[in-house]
């Protein structure tokens, strides 16, 4: 584990079959986390697909309301727009109960919280934050039923090319000119956002495109 991890975590990496304590029991009324998050929610291409599918919106009907995008190292990536309210700024998508209108389609990020992801190479695994979920008394759950998602494996190779992608264009992007970097970034954003995937398996559209943006 890379030292800084250590200071934020509990110092162990858990892989998806492994238990780790984070049951909040069904967070109880609590939505500490989506509030004043600033534009750290990021989103993925398939975080996007689901949005896209479930809210019969596309990606620019997206941009007008809830989602934003932001400059990372150069790169531009989309992320979850917090919106005012009189308790402070708070996710676009959390209803007036407090409780996440998208929750069985939210972003990846939000169901690993409060968990984060270490790549090494081609292996993923999970870390706990340490003071990050103010819930108490939490329950021990194997990661990936905390994530909630289908297909674990197809899941986490996904990610793990979908972070060598994004990774090898922030490093890109440093060595640059403008212009280079803004024809980079909008053949980025038109390939895996713009451009809606039109299959109903995700990952088939997603590799299709990967071939086809590392081809360019």
């Amino acid at each position: 584990m890379e030292e800084y991890l250590k200071d934020i975590s509990d110092g162990k990496l858990y892989s998806s079959n492994d238990m780790v304590k984070v049951g909040c029991h069904d967070c109880n009324g609590c939505s500490a986390c989506c509030c004043d998050m600033g534009e750290s929610i990021l989103l993925d291409p398939m975080d996007v697909w689901r949005l896209e599918r479930n809210l019969g919106q596309s990606f620019e009907q997206l941009l007008a309301g809830a989602i934003d995008l932001h400059v990372e190292d150069g790169l531009i990536l989309p992320n979850l727009k917090m919106a005012s309210s009189a308790t402070g700024p708070k996710c676009s998508f959390l209803n007036e109960e407090g409780r996440c209108s998208i929750h069985a389609f939210r972003p990846g990020i939000c169901r690993l919280f409060p968990l984060g992801r270490n790549y090494d190479g081609e292996n993923l695994s999970y870390f706990l934050l340490t003071d990050a979920c103010p819930a108490k008394n939490k329950s021990k759950m194997k990661v990936s039923k905390w994530l909630e998602m289908d297909g674990m494996k197809d899941y986490e190779r996904f990610l793990v090319k979908w972070h060598a992608l994004t990774k090898s264009l922030r490093q890109t992007m440093q060595n640059c000119d403008e212009e280079e970097a803004k024809r980079k970034n909008m053949l980025f954003l038109q390939m895996f956002y713009f451009t809606p995937v039109q299959q109903e398996n995700f990952y088939d559209g997603f590799y299709e495109r990967l071939e086809q943006f590392e081809r360019r």
